[in-house]
């Protein structure tokens, strides 16, 4: 088998704030390619402190967490930096575009960030993921002139610019009705199993977590399925 695009082991968080208390205990998981999992459990449980660790930008905790063979403890800010924005796709509840560029733009800025392909090249790379995603006839607009339901398409054509192994995402229907819901469903079921992109979305949507691959159930900080 082939090893995990993610493996988390024994990770535990404390909060000292200001007295301390545990809110992850001996959290033990990994994750393979094109497997699309989502991380439930109730409000207060720890999953959004789990997904902040395991996307690098917590740096504060015990344990270990390893990306695409990786290790990611005791790194340099600026290493970090540098293996989020290549390895980790980001889609969070609000699409964080900026309004005062095109589309296009937005979706091409972590390419740019990182530095890998020329311009044009990341131009043409951009135009074939909104077309993936049915929206390059929007590329030159701004996210203003956008439904919510596009701009959470732009945010992940967006994410996955730099073919990330992984997209990561917190919350990414919350915003939504249902049927644009269903969208993005479908496009991250379609990355799974055409592009066998690796998702780990973590919802409060039981109906969306019940389609996926594979639930990781949380309570209390720890995993109980």
């Amino acid at each position: 088998m082939e090893a995990p695009i993610l493996e988390a082991k024994g990770i535990s968080k404390y909060f000292h704030d200001p007295v301390t208390t545990q809110v992850l205990t001996n959290i033990s998981f990994s994750l393979h390619k094109g497997e699309f999992a989502s991380v439930i459990g109730k409000s207060g449980c720890g999953k959004s402190t789990l997904l902040y660790i395991l996307s690098t930008m917590d740096t504060d905790y015990e344990g270990e967490v390893w990306i695409d063979g990786l290790a990611m403890k005791n790194k340099k800010d600026e290493e970090l930096a540098s293996a989020r924005n290549a390895k980790i796709g980001f889609v969070f509840q609000f699409h964080y575009l900026l309004n005062e560029l095109s589309v296009l733009d937005n979706v091409m800025m972590p390419g740019l960030k990182l530095g890998l392909f020329s311009e044009k090249e990341l131009e043409q790379r951009a135009y074939e993921k909104l077309k993936m995603l049915g929206i390059q006839n929007e590329a030159l607009k701004r996210p203003t002139q956008l439904s919510g339901g596009q701009k959470q398409r732009v945010a992940i054509a967006r994410a996955l610019i730099n073919n990330p192994v992984i997209i990561m995402g917190d919350e990414p229907t919350g915003n939504l009705d249902k049927k644009n819901s269903e969208i993005v469903f479908n496009i991250f079921q379609e990355l799974a199993q055409v592009y066998h992109q690796s998702l780990l979305i973590v919802t409060h949507d039981n109906e969306f977590a019940a389609r996926t691959n594979r639930i990781i159930e949380m309570e209390d900080g720890r995993i109980i399925n």
